[in-house]
């Protein structure tokens, strides 16, 4: 039998009197820190341009909430912890929710139920699509570079396949034996802009789960190198890569542009066969030493589907563990940067950082719900949690000099959406009533502030 959410629980003998506590509190939310999102969101103008990407085929006569709505209504869940649309149920008359979406937090029209929500995911077309992907690019783009201004000198492009496990019928998942899953492999690109730790997301596109790891690399670089350079006349444009995207197209397109480049390079017998001095040099050391020893060299090699030769730069590594046999570690990058090999490589090391961004968007906005059917659909839904992590990303930057400036997405949200809320109106305005003992209130505020709230 099902119950109904305001029927009271009992502590009668936990405490050191009963308690007695009911989901019956009317106009209150658990997101009331979510309003930053509408804020950042629309200092961004992110939902209002990505809308305007989406041709809405309805009878206009029949419409109910508008694409925009929808869109917000997805977006601003996800990002406060709602992947779902069946999560739409429960929030359909949440105060703090309806106003996000310009609705009267009390009287307002409820938002998008589930149908709704899965109609709206099923309707895009592969155009949409493209033109969402396109203008999500234009957005981070064009904002950092009003941020910056003319103080980028390098911006440096990150690409990274990821697995996104699937379960069920989708289009276009196979088996991949590398991640031992029937999955999708969705790449992900981000932008770093000079020396901040920050690396912005500017592309997610789904593949299917038996792509190459350099599917579609240069699609993407072909779209996003042009806008950068457009936007950044005087920054100096890197790409890094790794081992999967060492192909000869990849490497051609790279010199043709004219970028500065640090692609990971898989190992062979040619290589092993340069690399072999410094290699012999570092076991040699290892056993006087006992312990890893590592050195970094370089050499000119052209495989053979090359058009010309190219620097590789080699970390030469033997590396030991107490109660193991030493092992070989040797690994390889195809660059054109001019700095000593050292240097280069802990360049390309930076890219780890990469890792740890595909590792939020699963773990902190669970990129990886792609279960429609379709493969339009689960595109759609990697763009949504994309535009989210957008305002993520930007509510973290603005919370740089506090506590809070290098939290990950879910520390974020706990500490500064997640707020119980009462909402109350006046004749003038309405009113979010938060806790007073909220721990991270001047963070809070401070944020605010930055998106332009009056204190």
């Amino acid at each position: 039998m099902t119950q109904s959410t305001t029927q009271p629980v009992l502590f009668g003998t936990h405490f050191h009197r009963p308690i007695t506590v009911a989901f019956d509190q009317p106009d209150s939310s658990s997101d009331g820190g979510a309003v930053l999102l509408k804020a950042v969101d629309k200092n961004l103008n992110l939902t209002e341009r990505l809308a305007k990407t989406i041709c809405d085929s309805r009878q206009p006569g029949k419409v109910i909430h508008r694409n925009l709505d929808l869109l917000r209504q997805r977006i601003y869940g996800i990002a406060a912890g709602y992947p779902d649309c069946n999560d739409a149920e429960s929030l359909a008359k949440d105060p703090i929710h309806k106003l996000l979406l310009d609705r009267d937090p009390m009287d307002g029209q409820d938002l998008g139920s589930q149908p709704t929500l899965s109609r709206f995911e099923n309707s895009v077309t592969s155009k949409d699509l493209f033109a969402m992907a396109e203008g999500l690019a234009d957005i981070v783009v064009e904002h950092h570079a009003r941020r910056l201004k003319n103080r980028a000198r390098r911006i440096t492009i990150d690409l990274d396949p990821t697995d996104d496990p699937t379960h069920g019928a989708q289009q276009l998942t196979f088996f991949n034996a590398h991640y031992h899953c029937f999955c999708y492999l969705p790449m992900i690109g981000t932008l770093q802009f000079n020396s901040e730790n920050e690396k912005y997301l500017f592309a997610a596109v789904l593949r299917p789960g038996n792509a190459h790891s350099s599917r579609g690399a240069i699609g993407i670089l072909s779209r996003i190198i042009p806008r950068v350079r457009a936007a950044f006349p005087k920054a100096r444009i890197r790409v890094r890569l790794d081992g999967g995207f060492g192909s000869p197209d990849i490497l051609d397109y790279l010199d043709e542009e004219g970028v500065e480049y640090i692609v990971g390079y898989a190992s062979n017998s040619v290589l092993v066969s340069k690399a072999k001095k410094v290699m012999d040099m570092m076991r040699a050391l290892s056993v006087i030493s006992n312990k890893t020893e590592t050195i970094f060299s370089e050499f000119q090699y052209r495989a053979k589907t090359w058009h010309e030769p190219r620097r590789v730069v080699v970390k030469a590594e033997v590396v030991r563990f107490p109660g193991r046999d030493p092992r070989d570690n040797a690994r390889y990058v195809v660059t054109n940067i001019p700095f000593n090999p050292e240097r280069v490589y802990g360049i390309y090391r930076g890219r780890g950082d990469m890792e740890n961004k595909i590792k939020e968007l699963h773990h902190g906005l669970e990129i990886d719900r792609t279960s429609c059917t379709s493969f339009k659909a689960n595109q759609f839904r990697l763009l949504l949690t994309s535009a989210a992590y957008l305002l993520m990303q930007e509510i973290r930057r603005l919370a740089a000099g506090t506590e809070l400036q290098s939290a990950q997405v879910c520390t974020l949200r706990n500490r500064l959406l997640k707020l119980g809320a009462v909402v109350k109106r006046s004749f003038r305005r309405l009113v979010i009533h938060l806790p007073l003992s909220c721990p991270w209130a001047s963070t809070w505020r401070s944020i605010a502030a930055a998106v332009g709230a009056q204190l």
